[in-house]
């Protein structure tokens, strides 16, 4: 018996409500086996990779690429051979006649998933209608007995998000992710751009024309674009719709603004001895393999200061009115990215040697520029380090990640004329020279706290032998 069955958008976060379709990676005929990649969407935390739950061909593509659709959405559908149920009593199906999840039917458990711990069931067949019904939701991992025919699916479109029942295309335009990103963020629709590329695939040039060619005056109806260009006095403005990561990060943010007290300290240190530390790391054999850089160390001189002070690695606990004091450190970092900032986090930093921990922070970062995080990698952290430095800022007020106690803001490290020695020795040096901040949410943490834990960071910068006696 030949079925079609409905892969619907899954929550692949938590409390995820819609995603945005970045590009396909079947079309309609291709096979699939069970955990084949088959799209490639955004959410508000990141760009995340979705497997197929079924094995088979896929029948059709039912949203397009660009379209923002919500959790529970069917996006394609896959059409498979199974065997013909035995019916029970009643035209209920016989025990192992229906569809399970996972291990539970013997199919393989979907990666990233696993299995549903919701009992299987039959779905009742739609009664006939003069406008077929958009099927409900379906879980990921279980089938429906009872599939609906890819021409009865309504399509969502990208332009205004709504359903029609126009002919789905054959596939997306062909474009690689880099040109995709591109395009998003100068709002340029990839149908609508005539590809110049081999095999007809979207160029860079083909979407940096299309963006140009959108600040004209339009002919004819307004284009579909999300990025829109105006005529006369607003000829000069251009409108970038906030979605995805960028909106997520507004939010969070205002979030935390107002409703954690914020209070910043500061404190500039001499690194010199740090910087020297870090040189003679760089040629050591067991770092060969990584990038040690001067984050790693800070890192590093962190994790000793919350050993020293615990109660900065903490949460608010509103409904109960408690502070929570984590026990293991996750590790945030704030990393700038084309889709915004993202901030993910290194798990169980605070257990971690330091070659582990500059593999962990490298592999972070790296996955992070390249739009490979995942949710699970954006969850949990409970401290964060933001290096403005690398933009060659001096300092700052960071604000709190949401539901942490502490932000550490890294400045740029310089030469400075510094004073160094004492008494009738005082005299000026050229030194290495870092202004570091921290804000804290004063509800956890009061002054004293706060400015100990800075003062323990900077102890161990401005001398790396006080970590071999606090380890």
């Amino acid at each position: 018996m030949r079925i079609e069955r409905h892969f619907a958008l899954p929550d692949v976060g938590e409390g995820l409500t819609e995603a945005e379709i970045v590009s396909w990676r079947v079309k309609p005929g291709d096979t699939v086996a069970v955990n084949d990649v088959v799209v490639e969407i955004e959410t508000a935390k990141s760009l995340v990779e979705l497997p197929s739950p079924y094995a088979g061909e896929v029948a059709a593509l039912l949203v397009e690429a660009g379209a923002t659709v919500p959790v529970g959405t069917p996006l394609l559908l896959v059409a498979s051979e199974v065997a013909e149920p035995v019916e029970g009593p009643a035209g209920v199906p016989a025990p192992g006649a229906v569809e399970l999840a996972g291990e539970a039917a013997g199919e393989p458990v979907l990666v990233g998933y696993g299995t549903s711990s919701a009992p299987a069931r039959r779905r009742r067949r739609p009664a006939a209608a003069s406008a077929p019904a958009l099927p409900a939701p379906s879980t990921v991992g279980r089938a429906p007995a009872a599939a609906v025919p890819a021409a009865t699916v309504p399509a969502v479109t990208a332009a205004a998000g709504t359903a029609h029942t126009d002919h789905v295309p054959a596939g997306p335009p062909l474009a690689k992710p880099p040109v995709r990103r591109l395009a998003r963020d100068l709002g340029v629709d990839l149908r609508a751009v005539t590809p110049t590329g081999p095999g007809g695939t979207v160029t860079r040039e083909d979407v940096e024309q299309a963006s140009a060619a959108s600040l004209a005056p339009p002919l004819g109806a307004a284009s579909a674009a999300p990025l829109a260009a105006a005529t006369g006095a607003e000829a000069d403005e251009q409108r970038i719709p906030v979605r995805g990561v960028r909106r997520s990060t507004a939010e969070a943010m205002v979030r935390s603004a107002f409703t954690a007290p914020h209070v910043t300290v500061f404190q500039t240190v001499d690194v010199t001895l740090t910087m020297e530390l870090l040189d003679r790391l760089k040629a050591r054999p067991e770092l060969s393999d990584v990038r040690v850089t001067p984050l790693v160390l800070v890192a590093r001189a962190l994790l000793l200061a919350i050993r020293r002070n615990p109660a900065i690695n903490a949460t608010w606990d509103d409904p109960a009115q408690e502070i929570v004091v984590k026990r293991r450190v996750n590790l945030g970092i704030a990393a700038a990215t084309p889709r915004g900032l993202l901030v993910p986090n290194v798990k169980n930093a605070d257990a971690m040697a330091l070659p582990e921990l500059a593999r962990a922070l490298q592999d972070l970062t790296t996955k992070a520029r390249e739009g490979r995080m995942q949710p699970a990698d954006m969850q949990g952290g409970t401290i964060t380090i933001t290096n403005v430095g690398v933009f060659g800022i001096d300092t700052g007020t960071p604000i709190l990640n949401p539901g942490e106690a502490a932000i550490l803001a890294l400045g740029a490290i310089r030469w400075m004329p510094w004073v160094v020695g004492s008494g009738d020795d005082r005299r000026i040096e050229p030194r290495r020279v870092v202004e570091l901040a921290v804000s804290f949410d004063h509800r956890m943490v009061d002054g004293e706290l706060g400015a100990r834990f800075l003062a323990d960071v900077a102890a161990v910068l401005a001398d790396p032998d006080v970590a071999l006696v606090w380890s």
